[in-house]
C-alpha cells in the first residue's frame, strides 16, 4: 500500500489539465481545508475532490478475498471521514464537487468535464450575480436569439426513387 498514491494521479491529472486548459487557475492539495482537497478555486469558492472508487466506496465494488472485514472497516471510515469533512467546507461557504474515478473513464469523460465546468460556472454566477440566475440568463438568451434568427425554413427529404428533392426542378 506505500506505493498507492494520494496525490498527482492520472484521475487527477485529467481534470487540472482540462481545467487550465479552458483558462481556470486553481490550487492543488491545500493543506488549511479540511480533508486536504485536489483542487481549490478560491475565485469560484469551490473545492474539488477526485476520489477513487474502492478507496472511498463509491459502489458495492470488489472487495479483496483476504481480511474482509478489515476493508470493509477500513472503507466505511473513509466514507464518515469524506462526509464529515465535506460538511465543514459547506460550515465555511465552499461548494464541494466530487469526480469519481469512473466518472473519468474515455466513454464518459466529456460528459463529466463538461458538467464540472457547468457547475463552476453556476455557481460564479450564483456568488457574484446575486438576483440573476442561471435561468434568467438562457430566457435572455434565448430570447435575443430569437429576435436575431431568420425565418424558419421547411425542408423536405427527398422522394423516392426520384433522388432530389420535390422542390428542385431539372438542372440539366
Amino acid at each position: 500500500m506505500a506505493k498507492i498514491k494520494s496525490k498527482d494521479t492520472r484521475p487527477e491529472w485529467i481534470v487540472r489539465r482540462y481545467l487550465f486548459s479552458r483558462g481556470y487557475r486553481y490550487r492543488k492539495n491545500v493543506k488549511g481545508l479540511p480533508g486536504t482537497p485536489d483542487i481549490v478555486m478560491r475565485k469560484y469558492g469551490i473545492v474539488i475532490f477526485i476520489h477513487g472508487c474502492f478507496w472511498h466506496g463509491h459502489t458495492d465494488g470488489h472487495l479483496p478475498h483476504s481480511n474482509v472485514e478489515f476493508w470493509r472497516t477500513k472503507i466505511e471510515r473513509n466514507k464518515q471521514r469524506d462526509a464529515r469533512n465535506k460538511e465543514e467546507l459547506k460550515r465555511m461557504g465552499w461548494r464541494v464537487m466530487t469526480i469519481w474515478e469512473c466518472q473519468l473513464k474515455p466513454a464518459v469523460r466529456q460528459q463529466t468535464l463538461l458538467e464540472m465546468e457547468y457547475f463552476i460556472n453556476h455557481t460564479y454566477l450564483e456568488r457574484f450575480r446575486p438576483g440573476r440566475t442561471v435561468s434568467t440568463y438562457q430566457t435572455e438568451a434565448e430570447s435575443a436569439s430569437d429576435m436575431a434568427a431568420e425565418a424558419k425554413a421547411e425542408y423536405h427529404a427527398p422522394e423516392k426513387g426520384k433522388g432530389k428533392h420535390p422542390d428542385v426542378g431539372d438542372q440539366k
